[in-house]
Order: C-alpha cells, then sequence, then structure tokens
C-alpha cells in the first residue's frame, strides 16, 4: 500500500515522503495512529502543492532576510553605558542591549542572532555579527561610549 507520511517516522522514512509499506502496518499503525494518509491521486496532488506553497514562502522569507542584512551592513549603533576612569565599564554590554538599540532604529533583530564573542567590558568601537540565518550575515559597528 502506497502512504504519504504526515510526520518522520523513524525506519521508514521523512515527513512528506511517498513510501509502499505492507497493508497491516499501513493500517495498524500509521494510519491509526495518524502518521500516514493513503496515498490517493488527490492527496498526492494536494502534498505537491503543499510542498510548492512551503517552497515559496521560505524563498520569500529568505529575500526579506538578505534585504534586511543588507541594510544592516555599516549600520553604527551607540551605547552609552556607565565607565570608570579608567574606561572599564561597570557591568557589560550584551546582545540584548544591541538588539533593543537596533530596534529603536527601526530593525527587528532578536538577541539570538546578535553574536558576541566576548561581553563588552570596555569603553571603544566594536564590530559585531548578526546572523538572520544560515549564510546570511551582517556586520554592525557598536561604539560604546562612557555614560
Amino acid at each position: 500500500m502506497k502512504v504519504i507520511l504526515k510526520e518522520d517516522v523513524k525506519g521508514s522514512g521523512k515527513r512528506g515522503e511517498i513510501i509502499e509499506v505492507s497493508d497491516g502496518y499501513a493500517r495498524n499503525f500509521l494510519l491509526k495512529k495518524g502518521l500516514a494518509e493513503v496515498a490517493t491521486p488527490a492527496a498526492i496532488n494536494e502534498m505537491k502543492q503543499r510542498q510548492k506553497s512551503e517552497e515559496f514562502h521560505r524563498a520569500e522569507n529568505v529575500k526579506a532576510l538578505k534585504e534586511l542584512a543588507a541594510k544592516l551592513t555599516g549600520t553604527g549603533i551607540t551605547l552609552a553605558i556607565k565607565a570608570g576612569e579608567n574606561g572599564r565599564t561597570f557591568g557589560s554590554v550584551t546582545s540584548q542591549h544591541i538588539a533593543s538599540a537596533l530596534a529603536e532604529l527601526g530593525f527587528d533583530v532578536d538577541k539570538k542572532k546578535v553574536l558576541l564573542k566576548d561581553p563588552i567590558k570596555a569603553v571603544g568601537s566594536y564590530d559585531v555579527e548578526v546572523r538572520l540565518m544560515e549564510g546570511v550575515v551582517s556586520t554592525i559597528k557598536v561604539n560604546v561610549v562612557a555614560q
């Protein structure tokens, strides 16, 4: 019996695949647990349409992220933080601070996307990477000044 997998099934296949399995396995396990559906021509067509739609939306998302990365590249932000006389800060500048400053400029960036090698604990200028997704990376300038 041919079935379309709705979810990943260990030992059988991944979600969206059309596989040939025994009738008993299909009826008693896959169909009963909702892990698969019978591969009728209508179901196959629906699956193909769903895959095309997902691919289109994924491509649109990548395009939007690349545009955002192009806008972000070279953007400079200035953060004021309390510092001592020798330029050492009280506390550190975190990815949350940088994400908040970018949000004020109109860029919607999650703090998890801001990559800091080490916490910024001194006054100065730093290059910080913003990784929006795999392969889409932007570099911004962060100027830390004493308050």
